[in-house]
């Protein structure tokens, strides 16, 4: 399966003027800060990373689950339907992720 584009392009929208290089990754795409990964697009799925406590915040939250494509999670990692990112939902869920990267030491 694809992935989808129109998430791809909001995202690319939201974080325009913002310093972040956009690579495909995962069968998607993925958005670095300073060189560490921030998020991005796997099947219809946004994909964040938002460190170990606020991913464990965010999932219990609907349409939040854990980041497993291949059977072993990535740690501090979230998946978001699509379906759940309507409005200003992808901004603040991007602002998060965002918030995680810059605390990290650039690559």
């Amino acid at each position: 399966m694809a992935y989808s584009e129109k998430l791809d392009a909001r995202i690319a929208i939201v974080l325009k003027n913002r310093e972040t290089i956009r690579r495909k990754m995962f069968g998607g795409t993925c958005h670095l800060l300073n060189g560490n990964m921030m998020c991005g697009v796997y099947k219809n799925y946004l994909i964040l990373r938002l460190g170990a406590a606020e991913s464990e915040k965010a999932l219990q939250q609907p349409h939040v689950k854990i980041f497993d494509i291949t059977g072993k999670p990535m740690k501090g990692w979230v998946m978001i339907d699509e379906a759940a990112l309507a409005g200003k939902e992808l901004d603040k869920w991007l602002q998060k992720a965002r918030i995680f990267a810059e605390s990290l030491p650039p690559k």
